[in-house]
Formats: structure tokens, C-alpha cells, sequence
């Protein structure tokens, strides 16, 4: 595992995961924290900034990056990450829409005629009507 598997990682089970369970909306993390707390010493701030903004974290933990404060080089140990979970997982609502009311209309039709291939099959080979020879 790279120092920023372990990062990301460590960001979700000690940020991500418990701010979802308080169903908190938004939460940061400062990558001064994350070093401190990982040990890995104030060198690898850079990585650290990297890791939590990549778009693996991320996808992996539902969340949209909302803002950055620190310093404009964006890799210090005194930036902090501000996160806003997106709820990816909750089924969208119905829409009322044309398309939707017609989709799957014919499936009746369709099944009485042996399926929609063998209909399609049909119309195919009566499409130029009767070959020469036959």
C-alpha cells in the first residue's frame, strides 16, 4: 500500500466515515492533522494535500471538495480540506415526463408477436418481398 492508500484510507475511517454516521453534511480535515496523526512527518504535507483531494477519495466516499484555505501553493501542512457528502446512493425522483409514461408501451404487443427479435425477424425478411425463384 503507497503512503497515499494509506492517507485516503486513514482519511475515511477517521473523517469521512464517522462525519456520515453524525450525518453531518459538510467536514474538513487539515493535513497538518493527518501527519501528526499518521507520524509521517511535515515533509510529506505535499502528499498528504494530494491524497485528499484526489478524485479517488472522492468517488470512494461520496463527497464533493467545497473549499481549500492555506497558502496558494495548496501543499502545506496548514491547508485545510472542506468536504460535502453527495448523496449518490438515494434513488432519484420519478420524473412525470413523456418518456417515461411511454417507456415500455409496446412490451405487450411486442411479446404477443413471439418477442420484439422475431418481430423484427419478420419485418426483415418482408421487407423486399418475395425473392426471385421462390
Amino acid at each position: 500500500m503507497t503512503l497515499s492508500d494509506r492517507i485516503r484510507v486513514y482519511g475515511k475511517e477517521k473523517y469521512a466515515v464517522p462525519a456520515r454516521q453524525r450525518n453531518e453534511k459538510r467536514f474538513s480535515i487539515k493535513a497538518g492533522d493527518v501527519v501528526r496523526e499518521l507520524r509521517i512527518g511535515a515533509s510529506y504535507g505535499a502528499v498528504v494535500c494530494s491524497a485528499l483531494k484526489t478524485r479517488e477519495f472522492l468517488r470512494d466516499n461520496d463527497l464533493r471538495l467545497v473549499g481549500r484555505t492555506g497558502p496558494p501553493s495548496g501543499q502545506s501542512t496548514t491547508v485545510t480540506y472542506t468536504y460535502e457528502f453527495v448523496d449518490t446512493h438515494q434513488p432519484s425522483a420519478p420524473t412525470d415526463d413523456s418518456w417515461t409514461r411511454l417507456r415500455g408501451a409496446l412490451k405487450d404487443v411486442f411479446a404477443e408477436l413471439g418477442g420484439g427479435e422475431a418481430y423484427l425477424r419478420a419485418e426483415r425478411s418482408d421487407f423486399h418481398g418475395p425473392k426471385e425463384g421462390e
